[in-house]
């Protein structure tokens, strides 16, 4: 945005407006923030993690959609508490085949760049993602085989298979559309400069201290998207975060810790959301090196840990223990597989004599250093004696300890969580499919690939659950990786904050909020 395009969209504040809006915007800066009738003020959001990328389609990070989402439409959306696709930028959508899903797609909805979206736009954006070297979607889109312009808003996918989570897919990375033009001439750049068809336009990222927004005023969704612009604030201390809502520095604060409750339970002037997520608090495996190269000391390793008082100790309680990457409230939950790994250190010792190291093993453990985690960590430690594993311990933040583990495959096992997508066949396919991203060592499950494409193709939401039994089976049985606890999902905000809904996957969306 030049000096001029600035200067023309300042927007007539408030005082109060003004005032709040300077305690965490340069006062000088407040002119970004795009002048519409209707519109309540700027969100200031306490951010928990910086975004690894504000490009869709390049980022691996969970906590990145709670930017995504308020900057990208999605080819369609889901439903906040069925998990159900409902129309997006696609306004209806039908398999005509088992192998063909058609999108037909809105009119008159432009990216903020001015260009047009249409599904010229759509098989750009799909194609990108297939192919291009820094594509993090590839997995996403594996099943489309072409992409078909049939008219100038109506775009047909002829699948290699049959797929009926495609249109879950879409709602998510793979389908927020990113403008063509901006992703060619801006290249890499793209990644901190982003164009998509959202509610808010990107403003500025100042890397691990603000990300700041403005609203888009010809957004096609005129109810969704109440506000002047939001502020993220980055602070990744999630009591340090609270207490600047407390204060009254900012308006919302996300992923508030269980142990923090009380906190804001003393003030009048805040409300506490608390709900369930798919978010997992989990151990990923590097399964490709070291010790867990052998699925008896993976097991080891799960039989490890007391789950229940994993909860009490690190959660005060509040939380689900997991016995698979999903909650109990899932359609697709698999209650025969509950309790598959119960608390038994012994067995953890036997099963390590098995594999060759009757005096215990050492294994080299990846862990975020906030103060919660290091509180779980101090935890695992302690039950991880009883069992004679041995960590040895390296820590960082979220960002810097995902591009160890994952991207340079540094580490044995990586004490992080899973953010849940809308589809499970997503979520596992990501896990534990060959080549994925998280999927640290990069390897295929024999049989698990077949066991995926089972559960992809059912034509009904039964047929696919039985799918995801035999694919959480082949996960908990080769003990690709340890579920330990689902977070119950704690967002504290202001009182001034209107419209405010929680959803399932976790991860705030800021549709139809407004302040007072």
């Amino acid at each position: 945005m030049n000096q001029r395009s600035l200067k023309t969209s300042v927007l007539q504040l408030s005082r109060r407006h003004l005032m709040k809006a300077s305690a965490t915007v340069p006062f000088w800066s407040l002119d970004v923030f795009a002048q519409a009738a209707g519109r309540s003020g700027v969100l200031r959001v306490a951010a928990p993690h910086n975004p690894s990328t504000l490009d869709p389609m390049t980022g691996r990070s969970g906590p990145d959609h709670v930017y995504l989402y308020a900057m990208f439409d999605s080819l369609l959306e889901w439903d906040y508490t069925a998990l159900t696709p409902k129309p997006g930028l696609a306004e209806s959508w039908s398999f005509t085949d088992s192998n063909t899903l058609v999108l037909k797609l809105r009119r008159g909805i432009k990216f903020h760049d001015g260009e047009a979206f249409d599904a010229e736009a759509v098989k750009a954006n799909l194609e990108w993602g297939q192919s291009n070297e820094k594509s993090a979607v590839k997995v996403d889109l594996s099943s489309i085989d072409s992409i078909l312009v049939r008219g100038s808003h109506e775009i047909s996918l002829k699948l290699k298979r049959s797929d009926r989570a495609l249109p879950l897919i879409l709602t998510d990375r793979a389908g927020m559309m990113r403008s063509p033009k901006a992703v060619r001439e801006k290249g890499a750049a793209h990644d901190r400069s982003p164009v998509g068809t959202g509610a808010y336009k990107f403003v500025s990222w100042a890397d691990k201290d603000q990300v700041v927004l403005t609203a888009n005023p010809d957004y096609w969704k005129p109810d969704a998207a109440k506000l002047d612009g939001i502020v993220f604030k980055v602070i990744s201390e999630p009591q340090t975060a609270l207490r600047s809502v407390v204060a009254g520095d900012n308006d919302l604060t996300y992923y508030v810790p269980p142990q923090q409750r009380a906190v804001a339970q003393r003030s009048n002037n805040l409300a506490i959301n608390i709900g369930p997520s798919l978010q997992v608090g989990m151990l990923y495996f590097n399964y490709a090196r070291g010790p867990l190269k052998d699925a008896r000391v993976r097991q080891a390793v799960n039989h490890a840990i007391d789950r229940a008082l994993y909860i009490k100790a690190t959660a005060g309680g509040l939380g689900e223990v997991a016995d698979m990457a999903l909650p109990k409230s899932h359609w697709a939950y698999a209650p025969e597989l509950a309790n598959f790994y119960k608390y038994d250190p012994d067995r953890a010792k036997a099963l390590l004599k098995e594999a060759g190291f009757p005096d215990g093993v050492e294994i080299h453990l990846i862990a975020w250093n906030d103060q919660v985690s290091v509180q779980r960590t101090e935890v695992l430690i302690e039950m991880f004696k009883k069992a004679n594993i041995r960590l040895k311990l390296s820590t960082g933040s979220g960002v810097e300890t995902a591009g160890q583990f994952f991207g340079k495959q540094e580490g044995d096992m990586h004490l992080s969580f899973w953010t849940g997508r809308p589809d499970p066949s997503l979520t596992y396919d990501l896990l534990f499919a060959e080549g994925s991203f998280f999927n640290a060592g990069r390897g295929a499950t024999p049989g698990m690939a077949a066991l995926l494409s089972e559960a992809q193709s059912g034509a009904t939401q039964e047929s696919r659950k039985a799918a995801f039994v035999k694919v959480q089976r082949a996960a908990l049985e080769n003990a690709l990786f340890c579920p330990i606890m689902f977070d119950v999902q704690m967002v504290v905000h202001t009182n001034r904050l209107k419209g405010y809904q929680p959803n399932l996957i976790g991860k705030p969306k800021f549709e139809g909020v407004s302040l007072s």
